[in-house]
């Protein structure tokens, strides 16, 4: 099960509603970095029957099927602090990260 904290949950809402989009996003692990793979997310609405599609708090998550054996048991909380903001994807099966924390490995 992927969980939303409440401020991701907030944050999403809130960029949602400033750009007039759908409650809808998509999460994908795609190969980047020097650790070799990096979380993405977008919104999204466009879903083929082969992706994972959870409700979270009225947020719909499509996953597709390669990334979701990554992401799994995956919170994703919201981050803001002097040293920047964004995203967090936290997950017992990262085994390392990356020097600046951009990627991670599995």
């Amino acid at each position: 099960m992927i969980q939303l904290t409440e401020k991701a949950v907030s944050k999403i809402k809130e960029f949602a509603d400033s750009e007039g989009l759908e409650l809808s996003i998509r999460l994908k692990v795609v190969g980047s970095g020097c650790a070799g793979f990096a979380h993405d997310m977008e919104f999204d609405t466009n879903m083929s029957d082969m992706d994972e599609v959870i409700e979270n708090n009225g947020i719909k998550i499509i996953i597709d099927p390669l990334s979701y054996q990554y992401l799994e048991d995956t919170t994703i909380d919201f981050i803001d602090s002097q040293f920047g903001s964004g995203f967090r994807f936290l997950s017992d099966k990262i085994k390392s990260t990356c020097g600046c924390g951009n990627s991670v490995s599995y």
